[in-house]
This record gives C-alpha cells, sequence and structure tokens, in this order.
C-alpha cells in the first residue's frame, strides 16, 4: 500500500508539472480566456478580442503538489509488514 500510494503521488506530481509546462508555464492565476490584438485589415485599427483558452497558473499547480504530498504523507501512516 505504500509504495501504491508513493507511486501515484509521483505520478500526479509530473502530469500535474507536465500539463502545466505544456500550457505554456504560467505564472500567474489561472485563465480561462486569452486577449488576442487584432489589427482591422481596412482601417489599420487594433482591437482586442478574447479568445477561449484554459491556462492554468500557479495555484493549479500549487494545489497538485499539495495533493501530491498528501498522498505521499499518507503513505507513512501504513506500517510495513513483515513476514515472520
Amino acid at each position: 500500500m505504500t509504495k501504491t500510494l508513493r507511486i501515484l503521488a509521483l505520478l500526479l506530481a509530473l502530469a500535474a508539472a507536465g500539463t502545466w509546462l505544456a500550457t505554456g508555464g504560467n505564472r500567474g492565476w489561472t485563465k480561462t480566456s486569452v486577449p488576442v490584438k487584432t489589427i482591422d485589415e481596412i482601417t489599420g485599427i487594433e482591437a482586442v478580442r478574447y479568445e477561449r483558452r484554459f491556462l492554468p497558473g500557479l495555484e493549479f499547480l500549487g494545489a497538485a503538489l499539495l495533493g501530491a504530498s498528501l498522498l505521499g504523507g499518507a503513505s507513512f501512516l501504513f506500517n510495513k509488514q513483515t513476514n515472520n
């Protein structure tokens, strides 16, 4: 049981860090929309429109790492079984 919890904790931490890095490593809060600057072809006026995209922030990474550390810490609550 201890080994299983530790492996799950490691997988959770790696998956969270990988997801966070793959989506851009946003060092701010989580965003669900991102501003995109567009230029009108005719007038040349610059406008900002918002594109729906999920960018996980540091709190996403922190919550996942906290969960992984809780799983890892829970593994120490179980005693090792000894065979006599």
